[in-house]
């Protein structure tokens, strides 16, 4: 195969991150950089890459396939229209973009310029995440009926130094809750109404140091989901897969499919049933381990992002899903702050 040739708009740390997972595909090159700061002029020439100041003056004076885009949320907007504007075909790191606004431009004119979006939602390349779908797809446990999650930690008290992270555009809503609703609409469809309850009673800050989201899913089933940044505890996705060695594994799942007929942990899958078929709470309830391979999901997704600009397969999640996670997210954000139910169309 010949090389595939990918600009990355944006060298920060996630940035950092594509590149890694670009360097260890044989046949994937990354030949520009967009970035106007010194350190990504050192990194470029260290690297034999030149580094332009600008998404804009990057695709002019380079040829390349695909771009990655890799900078803050407020950017995104602004970089995908310009990558489109170049006819490319974009991955953009999640959330699609700041508004919805925003997302709905960006799946209109990446329509009419022809061209893919695709959003960095990895965790859907997982196949444990892909499992679990299969099997709530399938009917494995029955008819879905609820999900229970959280997402509960402790960070760092010089997380929060900074003036910008005690804001409530920091907080583990807007941060870390598009993760998790991404991956249960994947798994579960998606979520068409969400309500909320919030408490600020620790540190007192605007951001929220705790909420408890009520969801409903299209399918009828409803979920709950629990997020604090302040509590310690071994429940997260990242901890419970060991998915970043800056976080500490604990193997414990933080999610739970429940059907008629059986149940789910995640995202080390485990599926509970009752031993006899039509089995109830008078019977035994036994667990299977189901395994799946650990992967690095940003390979797969720049193997994917390959695949989709040369027209080998569709993308796994396109500029309208991705639009319809960052719904959802921002539905519970005004959710918690209003003390409303926001229904999704």
């Amino acid at each position: 195969m010949d090389v595939f040739r990918i600009g990355l708009i944006g060298a920060g740390s996630i940035g950092a991150r594509h590149m890694k997972a670009i360097d260890e595909v044989a046949h994937i090159d990354l030949v520009a950089i967009a970035d106007p700061s010194p350190a990504a002029a050192a990194l470029g020439a260290s690297r034999g890459i030149p580094v332009f100041a600008d998404a804009d003056s990057m695709l002019s004076g380079s040829d390349v396939e695909a771009v990655i885009i890799a900078t803050p949320t407020e950017r995104h907007h602004a970089d995908v229209m310009t990558a489109l504007n170049h006819r490319k075909t974009v991955l953009v790191e999640k959330p699609i973009t700041a508004t919805m606004q925003e997302a709905d431009e960006v799946t209109r004119y990446a329509a009419q310029q022809g061209c893919r979006v695709l959003v960095g939602h990895q965790r859907r390349y997982y196949p444990c995440a892909i499992t679990a779908r299969e099997i709530i797809q399938s009917g494995r446990i029955g008819r879905l009926m609820a999900v229970s999650g959280q997402w509960t930690t402790r960070k760092d008290d010089e997380y929060y130094a900074p003036q910008w992270r005690r804001d409530i555009k920091a907080g583990p809503v807007l941060t870390n809750l598009i993760h998790e609703f991404d991956i249960l609409r994947f798994i579960c469809g998606d979520i068409t109404s969400v309500s909320a309850e919030i408490t600020h009673h620790d540190q007192q800050f605007d951001k929220e140091d705790a909420v408890a989201i009520s969801l409903k899913f299209a399918n009828q089933a409803v979920g709950t989901f629990l997020l604090s940044d302040r509590t310690p505890s071994p429940w997260t996705w990242e901890m419970a897969l060991g998915e970043s060695i800056k976080f500490p594994k604990t193997g414990m799942n933080a999610i739970r499919f429940l059907g008629t007929e059986g149940a789910l942990e995640f995202p080390n899958l485990v599926l509970w049933r009752h031993a006899e078929d039509a089995g109830d709470w008078h019977h035994e309830i036994r667990p299977e381990v189901i395994a799946t391979p650990f992967i690095d999901a940003y390979v797969a997704q720049c193997r994917h992002l390959c695949a989709v600009a040369r027209g080998l397969e569709e993308p796994v999640i396109d500029a309208l899903n991705g639009s319809r996670s960052l719904d959802a997210t921002l539905a519970a954000a005004r959710a918690a702050t209003d003390g409303t139910r926001v229904t999704l169309s």
